[in-house]
């Protein structure tokens, strides 16, 4: 399939081409959550949908992780392709790969022994523990191809190719509906069926993209093996780490709240269950904007092309503030719709829990759609490290308040909930005023 050449042409045009099937690509990928949180919650009942969601809210901390070490890597594979320098881009593909494999390895190592002691740290309710055990032991079994298809994926898409991660993530989305639907509908499997579903689809898309790279890139297919660099290896190490690290702060802060929602109880849990796979969807695309702005600035970084990055950066805050101001009126309309596509309009109460959510934070998603294209610029200029210092800004504040606010004073969990858009603005300024120092030097 055709590659995008970033470093070149109409910037809106191309960001647009770019990004579009990444957005999309995104989208199916929610697709595998949406489909086990709908049918979970119509078929097996608020404990079920309370345990599938909590658990969603750890594989999402886990899979950040492998994904970090891949956008890393990512990064540096687009500064490569952006100065032609195909012996750097041999090199640093055969080091990542072993690296992030090594890496998944490790957390699968980790992960399973010491599920009991996660459930304790997420305040798991007893009456679920069973519920929560089974979908976590099938689902984490999906990790490796979790790295691969990323691996893959963040390769194509610095070297300008998007739409193949789309292609294998349409057929494994729809392989998952009905692998969801034959495993609990028709087998009744329960929540394990719904997690054996998600894994099967995982493996067809992780699998199939490399296979895909390996006929379709040449460098991966010559037998000429890059020798080991181990300058260059400590290099890949520490910028992979560093946003792995920032991926996975983001998403720790998420899993300590998700510690602080479920000690509110099965039906806030239920709330948050659906109503995040809501938020998720809705700002989706602003997160895959800024990750194709981030292999635009990265390409163009490598190319030396400082005035076309500056150039870009305006376009893109611009069209993503508009996007966000859009999406965040439809949710604030549509939320009560949105809820019940999950939960059955009788269950009042996880329904108004839901709503209340959704237009509190989907009110301010202009905040975030700011925060992720100051991610994507830092990554794409080798500075990691100012990535990670704005998601712990983010994210402390949004954790610092929730645990000083929501269990002492009135507002209860609603204090969670403001918390969050508090936490992206207050990131924002930073990340604008760094920006701006950035550019003087």
């Amino acid at each position: 399939m055709k590659e995008v050449k970033l470093t070149e042409g109409s910037i809106f045009t191309k960001l647009l081409v770019f990004s579009v099937p990444m957005i999309a690509g995104n989208m199916l990928q929610q697709v595998y959550n949406l489909v086990d949180t709908l049918i979970v919650g119509r078929f097996l009942g608020a404990n079920a949908l309370a345990a599938v969601g909590s658990v969603y809210t750890l594989m999402i901390f886990l899979s950040s992780v492998i994904i970090g070490l891949c956008m890393g890597s990512g990064t540096l594979f687009s500064n490569d392709f952006g100065a032609s320098d195909e012996e750097m881009l041999r090199k640093d593909i055969h080091h990542s790969f072993g690296f992030i494999f090594l890496a998944t390895v490790l957390i699968c190592l980790v992960i399973y022994p010491g599920q009991g002691w996660i459930q304790r740290l997420l305040q798991t309710p007893e009456e679920l523990w069973e519920l929560t055990g089974t979908y976590m032991t099938v689902v984490f079994g999906g990790m490796i191809f979790v790295f691969l298809f990323n691996f893959f994926s963040y390769l194509l898409r610095a070297m300008g190719n998007s739409m193949v991660s789309l292609v294998f993530l349409t057929i494994s989305a729809l392989l998952n509906i009905g692998l969801d639907l034959l495993l609990v509908v028709v087998w009744h499997y329960g929540v394990g069926g719904a997690a054996f579903a998600t894994v099967l689809s995982q493996a067809v898309s992780g699998i199939g993209i490399t296979l895909y790279s390996i006929r379709h890139l040449p460098l991966l297919r010559e037998k000429k093996k890059a020798a080991w660099d181990w300058a260059r290896l400590k290099f890949i190490v520490v910028n992979d780490v560093m946003t792995g690290i920032q991926q996975s702060v983001m998403n720790f802060g998420i899993l300590m709240i998700q510690g602080l929602v479920n000690s509110f109880g099965t039906t806030v849990m239920a709330s948050f269950a659906a109503a995040v796979k809501i938020d998720t969807v809705a700002y989706m695309p602003a997160q895959e904007f800024g990750n194709a702005y981030s292999i635009y600035v990265s390409q163009n970084f490598g190319a030396k092309k400082r005035k076309r990055i500056h150039r870009g950066t305006k376009i893109a805050v611009l069209t993503s503030v508009v996007f966000c101001g859009c999406v965040s009126v439809l949710i604030f309309i549509f939320a009560p719709e949105l809820m019940q596509i999950f939960i059955d309009a009788g269950n009042t109460a996880i329904i108004t829990g839901g709503v209340r959510y959704l237009r509190i934070e989907g009110a301010c998603y202009a905040g975030i759609g700011l925060l992720f294209l100051w991610y994507g610029y830092f990554r794409g200029v080798n500075r990691p490290q100012v990535s990670l210092l704005l998601t712990v800004i983010s994210l402390g504040t949004r954790v610092a308040l929730s645990y000083a606010l929501a269990p002492h004073t009135a507002l209860g969990v609603c204090a969670i909930w403001i918390s969050i858009p508090v936490g992206w603005v207050l990131a924002d300024v930073c990340g604008y005023i760094l920006l701006k120092t950035e550019n003087r030097k």
